[in-house]
C-alpha cells in the first residue's frame, strides 16, 4: 500500500490513467484526515465517469476540481477553489500528472503540435506550481518540523524518460514523439529550477518517471499496468529524503540521467 502520509493532496489529470489510479490508491490508504483534490479538464464529461464513481466510494476524502492545464484562467480558478476548501492547513503534496502526447519527427511535427504540447506539458505545470505555491508555503510553515519531505510540502512532477536528453536518442526510432519529448525535456528543466527556488521555503520538488504504462497515453503495447506503476511511485514518494530534492527517478527508485 501507499507509504505516503501527506494529508492534503492535489493530483492533476486525475480522471484517467495514472492520475485516476493514484487517486484510487491514496483514497484506499488508511491515512486519517486525508483530503484529495482530484483535478481534470471536464469533471462532468464521459471521460470522468470512473473518477465520479470513485468519489461515491470515498465522498469525505475526494473532491473533484475543474482544472485544464492548457488554460491559465482555469488554473487560477482551481487554486481559488482549493484554497477556500483547505482553510489554514495548506497543501502538502502537489502531483503534476496532467500531460499530452503528440507524435512526430522533425519532418512531420506541426507548429500546432509543438505549441499545444509545450503549453500543456510545461507552461501548465509552471502556472500550477505558481498558483498553488501559497498553499504549499502554508503547509511547510504549519508543519513545525525542519527540512523537506513529501509529507510536509512537496511538488512531484510526473515526467518521462522521453525527456531525458542522454537516454532518449536510443529510443527515438521506437518512439517518434518529438513534440512530447521536447516538451518533457523542458518540464525536467522546470523541475530543476523549481527545486532551486522552492528550497528556501523548504518545499521538496523532484521528477518521477512512471515507466511505460498501459494507459491511453502509453498504449496497449506497454508492459506495465497502472496499478503496478502507481504502487511503485507511491513507495518512492513515501521514501524520498532531502538528498533526492531536485532529482529524477523512476517508479522503482532508480535514478534517471537528465
Amino acid at each position: 500500500m501507499a507509504a505516503v502520509k501527506a494529508c492534503n493532496i492535489l493530483i492533476t489529470g486525475a480522471n484517467r490513467g495514472l492520475g485516476l489510479e493514484t487517486v484510487k490508491q491514496l483514497s484506499e490508504d488508511s491515512c486519517p484526515k486525508r483530503r484529495i483534490f482530484a483535478t481534470c479538464r471536464d469533471p462532468d464529461g464521459p471521460k470522468s465517469e470512473a473518477l465520479r464513481e470513485l468519489v461515491k466510494k470515498h465522498p469525505s476524502v475526494i473532491t473533484i476540481i475543474r482544472l485544464d492545464a492548457d488554460d491559465p484562467c482555469s488554473i487560477k480558478e482551481s487554486a481559488k477553489k482549493v484554497g477556500s476548501l483547505l482553510g489554514n492547513s495548506g497543501l502538502n503534496l502537489l502531483v503534476n500528472n496532467a500531460g499530452i502526447v503528440a507524435r512526430g519527427t522533425i519532418q512531420t511535427s506541426s507548429v500546432e503540435d509543438m505549441k499545444h504540447t509545450f503549453s500543456t506539458n510545461v507552461i501548465g505545470p509552471l502556472l500550477i506550481i505558481k498558483e498553488f505555491l501559497p498553499y504549499l508555503q502554508t503547509a511547510a510553515k504549519a508543519s513545525g518540523t525542519p527540512g523537506m519531505s513529501c509529507n510536509k510540502a512537496a511538488v512531484i512532477n510526473i515526467s518521462t524518460v522521453g525527456g531525458s536528453i542522454s537516454t532518449m536518442p536510443s529510443l527515438y526510432d521506437q518512439f517518434p514523439v518529438l513534440p512530447y519529448c521536447v516538451s518533457k525535456a523542458g518540464f525536467n528543466m522546470l523541475t530543476v529550477l523549481a527545486a532551486e527556488e522552492l528550497k528556501a521555503d523548504e518545499i521538496f520538488c523532484m521528477a518521477l518517471h512512471p515507466g511505460w504504462v498501459k494507459t491511453e497515453l502509453g498504449g496497449e503495447k506497454a508492459p506495465l499496468e497502472p496499478k503496478e506503476s502507481v504502487e511503485g511511485m507511491l513507495r518512492v514518494i513515501g521514501s524520498l529524503t532531502e538528498q533526492q530534492h531536485g532529482g529524477f527517478m523512476d517508479y522503482t527508485g532508480n535514478t534517471i540521467p537528465w
